[in-house]
């Protein structure tokens, strides 16, 4: 169970952002549970990374990839059950999945996977990036879709590191 309990979703203060998320994502996920706690965090939280899942130029398939780097390499298992799905309906396939622990071994990843996981890594693990891997992700995408790249791996480490440090996992049962 996550360390803080879950906001409630009737509370007439809440309830526009409520309905704003629910268009947006489908349902109020648990992680939205937990942001409704700060109705600012939340609705900064819901456009920035509805803009990195739905309207950079970065290709699906290659976002899902390095979100699901993310979610393996910081422990995240919610990260991982909500974008396993949707790496699958962006190509990626179970087996590149089930590899990415060992993703250097694995011959089904083209030359691009292979430069974003390589940044993944070192952006996740260490943080500063060499000139060496960012040369490798540029010599498969052009200054617009590299940004984008490394944004998209910023941000899904923030959303495992802030779900992580609270706990939040989807088997949790929050209040109604």
């Amino acid at each position: 169970m996550a360390h803080l309990p879950y906001a409630h979703l009737n509370d007439p203060a809440l309830q526009p952002l409520v309905d704003r998320i629910t268009r947006e994502r489908g349902s109020v996920l648990h992680l939205y549970r937990m942001l409704l706690h700060s109705p600012p965090l939340a609705e900064g939280w819901l456009g920035f990374l509805t803009n990195v899942r739905q309207r950079l130029d970065l290709d699906g398939g290659l976002r899902e990839l390095v979100i699901m780097q993310v979610a393996h390499l910081n422990g995240a298992p919610y990260e991982a059950e909500q974008h396993a799905p949707i790496a699958l309906q962006h190509g990626i396939t179970t087996a590149q999945l089930a590899a990415l622990p060992a993703w250097q071994s694995e011959p089904s990843f083209s030359a691009v996977q292979r430069a974003a996981l390589h940044l993944t890594d070192a952006m996740t693990r260490r943080v500063q990036v060499s000139s060496e891997v960012i040369d490798a992700v540029r010599a498969h995408l052009d200054e617009r879709r590299t940004v984008e790249l490394v944004g998209t791996i910023a941000a899904y480490n923030m959303v495992s590191r802030f779900l992580e440090a609270l706990q939040i996992h989807s088997t949790d049962t929050p209040e109604r």
